[in-house]
């Protein structure tokens, strides 16, 4: 099983007469076997967990979409912010399995000396991200068949992916997506990356339903806007995000997500947050408490299904790797705990 532990409790800075999350929150151990994998995962649900966490620490789907690489940083920047979250009667973590990270550092090592100025490098590199969704959708398909909510927190955009497929698989169904991004992820299926996850998803059936907040056709090409207005999906303009009261705003992409009637995924891509570090920086997106609350008024339909947290790189903060740490990890944290209190208000 590709599957690395995480060791919460390492991150965490013990205070006398306060508990911390990362004092109580149940991680998986290490896992050898499919099997082993399944058998905790029962285990985890009997004793009333609901949400598990899954990390994918790589940069392969954004450098193969030819941006920067960096997103396989954000996991020293998440975990310690999780891991000093205040235990009290209104801050609970009992729901919350730490599945563990994806094994990703064979796949990053083969992907790095690769030339992308070169065809058949980046086709290369491309390759490596379809062996990665393979062990992405390993880890998660076994959650979602147990009715597990998964946030799973990247990583490249590509990672869309295989968390439609699996939740498609394991419910049998079509299945939604709404996603908070400038960019569609809607480019051509010319091998797989960080910008096509969504077109891979919606070719090969399954992906039925789809809906981009705050999308700046600018900054998306001919070809996968066509395909977008084509398959019959739609989009917010980022002028309207802009101009509008956010809050009318999240009410209806609220009630078109309850209208699709399918499992469905809450996506966001961290480049559409103002300021934040990621492959695709952005200096005129949203705001981090929009994103909170759009993640809250999605999570409390039924339907929701997953949190998708993606393309964060503390590492090209301006002002360097510590800023960067302590932005991400704190937005990633709201957004999580958005999604946790949702959940938890619908049960």
């Amino acid at each position: 099983m590709q599957l690395h532990a995480i060791t919460i409790d390492d991150y965490t800075s013990p205070r006398a007469g306060e508990q911390k999350w990362g004092q109580v929150l149940k991680c998986l151990p290490p896992i050898l076997s499919v099997n082993a994998y399944k058998n905790a995962l029962k285990q985890a649900w009997t004793d009333d967990h609901r949400v598990a966490v899954v990390a994918v620490p790589e940069s392969i789907g954004p450098r193969a979409n030819l941006g920067r690489a960096g997103a396989e940083t954000s996991l020293a920047a998440w975990l310690p912010a999780l891991a000093n979250l205040q235990v009290n009667a209104a801050s609970n973590p009992a729901p919350l399995l730490v599945v563990g990270a994806v094994e990703c550092d064979d796949l990053q090592a083969q992907a790095e000396p690769l030339d992308l100025s070169h065809s058949n490098q980046l086709e290369q590199l491309r390759e490596l991200v379809a062996e990665l969704d393979a062990r992405v959708i390993a880890v998660l398909q076994p959650l979602f068949e147990l009715g597990f909510d998964v946030v799973l927190i990247g990583g490249g955009h590509n990672n869309a992916y295989p968390l439609l497929k699996s939740l498609a698989s394991a419910s049998e169904s079509v299945v939604g997506a709404m996603n908070l991004d400038p960019h569609s992820d809607f480019r051509a299926c010319e091998g797989r990356h960080s910008g096509n996850g969504f077109r891979y998803a919606y070719s090969e059936g399954f992906l039925q339903q789809y809906h981009v907040v705050g999308l700046h056709p600018a900054k998306n090409n001919a070809d996968s806007l066509n395909a977008l207005l084509d398959a019959g999906f739609e989009y917010t303009h980022l002028d309207i995000v802009r101009t509008k009261a956010w809050d009318s705003l999240t009410l209806s992409w609220q009630q078109r997500a309850a209208a699709w009637q399918v499992p469905f995924g809450i996506e966001v891509d961290l480049d559409a947050v103002t300021g934040m570090p990621a492959s695709a920086m952005n200096y005129v997106g949203v705001e981090a408490n929009q994103v909170v609350q759009y993640i809250a008024g999605l999570a409390q339909l039924p339907q929701a299904r997953y949190l998708h947290l993606t393309e964060a790189a503390p590492c090209l903060h301006p002002a360097g790797l510590e800023a960067g740490n302590r932005m991400v990890g704190q937005i990633i944290t709201e957004g999580l705990l958005a999604y946790l209190n949702a959940r938890a208000a619908q049960s």
